[in-house]
């Protein structure tokens, strides 16, 4: 855990956030600036600031994290009609908590470029 990030201080409980999903690796919780009528942020625990810092040993918890994220998605019944995952990595991307998480959007038609 980092004590100065937002998402490691959220998934210790230690600042509130709408959790939807919660287990020994992964939180999930509501974004608190929705861009689309569902809007769930799905983080690891293991603090790992971008895409880029995952190694080969977490090719597995990149796995769970995609399925976690499917699995939410059938939670909140935006499977069967669509969603998107978005992962973005590093600052010209629009991350702003370096922390690794997948943004799931859905409850509403997706345009596309999405950038």
């Amino acid at each position: 855990m980092d004590a100065d990030c937002i998402f490691c201080r959220i998934a210790e409980e230690k600042i509130p956030a709408q959790i939807v999903f919660s287990n020994d690796e992964f939180v999930a919780f509501r974004d608190i600036n929705p861009q689309a009528p569902t809007h769930i942020l799905v983080i690891p625990r293991r603090h790992i600031p971008t895409l880029l810092d995952l190694e080969e040993a977490d090719e597995a918890l990149a796995g769970r994290l995609l399925r976690t994220a499917a699995a939410i998605a059938r939670a909140e019944k935006i499977a069967d009609r669509g969603f998107r995952l978005v992962e973005n990595c590093n600052r010209e991307a629009g991350q702003t908590v370096f922390h690794l998480h997948v943004h799931l959007l859905g409850g509403r038609p997706m345009s596309w470029p999405p950038g």
